[in-house]
Protein backbone atom coordinates (compact mmCIF):
# COMPACT_ATOMS: atom_id res chain seq x y z
CA UNK A 1 0.00 0.00 0.00
CA UNK A 2 1.31 3.43 -0.92
CA UNK A 3 2.11 5.76 1.92
CA UNK A 4 1.91 9.03 0.00
CA UNK A 5 0.31 10.63 -3.04
CA UNK A 6 3.71 10.62 -4.73
CA UNK A 7 3.93 6.84 -4.26
CA UNK A 8 0.36 6.37 -5.50
CA UNK A 9 1.08 8.37 -8.66
CA UNK A 10 4.31 6.44 -9.25
CA UNK A 11 2.39 3.15 -8.95
CA UNK A 12 -0.27 4.44 -11.34
CA UNK A 13 2.34 5.62 -13.85
CA UNK A 14 3.87 2.14 -13.77
CA UNK A 15 0.65 0.57 -15.14
CA UNK A 16 -0.93 3.40 -17.16
CA UNK A 17 1.13 4.38 -20.21
CA UNK A 18 1.70 8.10 -20.81
CA UNK A 19 1.01 9.24 -24.36
CA UNK A 20 1.80 12.43 -26.26
CA UNK A 21 -0.77 14.75 -27.80
CA UNK A 22 0.25 13.43 -31.24
CA UNK A 23 -0.36 9.84 -30.15
CA UNK A 24 -3.73 10.84 -28.69
CA UNK A 25 -4.70 12.57 -31.95
CA UNK A 26 -3.83 9.41 -33.91
CA UNK A 27 -5.93 7.26 -31.59
CA UNK A 28 -8.83 9.72 -31.74
CA UNK A 29 -8.64 9.89 -35.55
CA UNK A 30 -8.90 6.10 -35.70
CA UNK A 31 -12.17 6.33 -33.75
CA UNK A 32 -13.71 4.19 -31.04
CA UNK A 33 -11.79 5.84 -28.21
CA UNK A 34 -13.22 7.45 -25.08
CA UNK A 35 -11.49 10.65 -23.95
CA UNK A 36 -12.17 11.62 -20.34
CA UNK A 37 -11.44 14.92 -18.61
CA UNK A 38 -11.14 14.20 -14.87
CA UNK A 39 -10.68 17.81 -13.75
CA UNK A 40 -13.20 19.54 -11.51
CA UNK A 41 -16.05 21.49 -13.13
CA UNK A 42 -14.61 24.98 -12.43
CA UNK A 43 -11.41 24.03 -14.25
CA UNK A 44 -13.32 22.83 -17.31
CA UNK A 45 -15.58 25.91 -17.26
CA UNK A 46 -12.52 28.15 -17.24
CA UNK A 47 -10.48 26.50 -20.00
CA UNK A 48 -12.74 24.24 -22.03
CA UNK A 49 -11.93 20.61 -22.73
CA UNK A 50 -10.51 18.38 -25.41
CA UNK A 51 -12.99 18.35 -28.29
CA UNK A 52 -15.25 15.32 -27.93
CA UNK A 53 -14.12 14.50 -24.39
CA UNK A 54 -16.52 13.42 -21.68
CA UNK A 55 -16.17 15.35 -18.42
CA UNK A 56 -16.27 13.16 -15.31
CA UNK A 57 -14.64 14.70 -12.26
CA UNK A 58 -12.11 12.44 -10.55
CA UNK A 59 -14.42 12.03 -7.57
CA UNK A 60 -17.19 10.52 -9.70
CA UNK A 61 -15.09 8.29 -11.95
CA UNK A 62 -15.70 5.00 -10.16
CA UNK A 63 -19.45 5.59 -10.21
CA UNK A 64 -19.53 6.47 -13.92
CA UNK A 65 -17.17 3.67 -15.00
CA UNK A 66 -18.76 0.78 -13.08
CA UNK A 67 -21.54 -0.87 -15.11
CA UNK A 68 -23.13 -2.02 -11.83
CA UNK A 69 -23.45 1.54 -10.52
CA UNK A 70 -26.77 3.38 -10.84
CA UNK A 71 -24.67 6.35 -12.03
CA UNK A 72 -22.95 4.39 -14.83
CA UNK A 73 -22.23 6.41 -17.97
CA UNK A 74 -22.80 4.28 -21.08
CA UNK A 75 -19.84 6.01 -22.77
CA UNK A 76 -17.62 3.85 -20.54
CA UNK A 77 -17.11 0.58 -22.38
CA UNK A 78 -14.35 -1.82 -21.37
CA UNK A 79 -13.81 -2.80 -25.01
CA UNK A 80 -12.77 0.76 -25.97
CA UNK A 81 -9.43 2.43 -25.38
CA UNK A 82 -9.67 5.24 -22.81
CA UNK A 83 -7.54 8.39 -22.79
CA UNK A 84 -7.56 10.42 -19.57
CA UNK A 85 -6.22 13.87 -18.80
CA UNK A 86 -6.32 16.51 -16.06
CA UNK A 87 -4.41 19.70 -15.25
CA UNK A 88 -0.98 18.17 -14.66
CA UNK A 89 -1.24 14.40 -15.17
CA UNK A 90 -1.50 13.27 -11.55
CA UNK A 91 -5.25 12.84 -11.29
CA UNK A 92 -5.40 11.25 -14.73
CA UNK A 93 -2.71 8.73 -13.70
CA UNK A 94 -4.69 7.82 -10.56
CA UNK A 95 -7.91 7.65 -12.59
CA UNK A 96 -6.23 5.38 -15.11
CA UNK A 97 -5.12 3.00 -12.37
CA UNK A 98 -8.71 2.84 -11.10
CA UNK A 99 -9.96 1.97 -14.59
CA UNK A 100 -7.28 -0.70 -14.95
CA UNK A 101 -8.38 -2.12 -11.58
CA UNK A 102 -11.98 -2.14 -12.92
CA UNK A 103 -10.90 -4.26 -15.91
CA UNK A 104 -10.42 -1.60 -18.58
CA UNK A 105 -7.49 -3.02 -20.56
CA UNK A 106 -6.44 -0.13 -22.81
CA UNK A 107 -6.05 2.97 -20.64
CA UNK A 108 -3.71 5.87 -21.43
CA UNK A 109 -2.68 9.06 -19.65
CA UNK A 110 -2.50 12.13 -21.89
CA UNK A 111 -1.34 14.15 -18.91
CA UNK A 112 -1.95 17.90 -18.83
CA UNK A 113 -4.76 19.65 -20.68
CA UNK A 114 -2.39 22.59 -21.26
CA UNK A 115 0.01 20.34 -23.21
CA UNK A 116 -2.89 19.27 -25.45
CA UNK A 117 -4.04 22.85 -26.03
CA UNK A 118 -0.48 24.16 -26.57
CA UNK A 119 0.15 21.44 -29.16
CA UNK A 120 -2.78 22.70 -31.24
CA UNK A 121 -5.21 20.01 -30.13
CA UNK A 122 -8.89 20.76 -30.75
CA UNK A 123 -10.59 22.33 -27.74
CA UNK A 124 -14.28 22.86 -27.01
CA UNK A 125 -14.51 26.22 -25.30
CA UNK A 126 -16.92 26.75 -22.44
CA UNK A 127 -20.29 28.29 -23.15
CA UNK A 128 -20.53 31.88 -21.92
CA UNK A 129 -22.94 32.35 -19.03
CA UNK A 130 -26.22 33.89 -20.16
CA UNK A 131 -25.86 32.80 -23.77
Amino acid sequence: MAGSVKEMIAAANAVVPKITPDQAREMMAAGGVLVVDVRDAPEVEKSGKVAGAVHVSRGMLEFRADPESPYHDKAFDKSKPVILYCASGGRSALAGKVLKDFGYARVFNLGAFKDWADSGGAVETPIEQGM
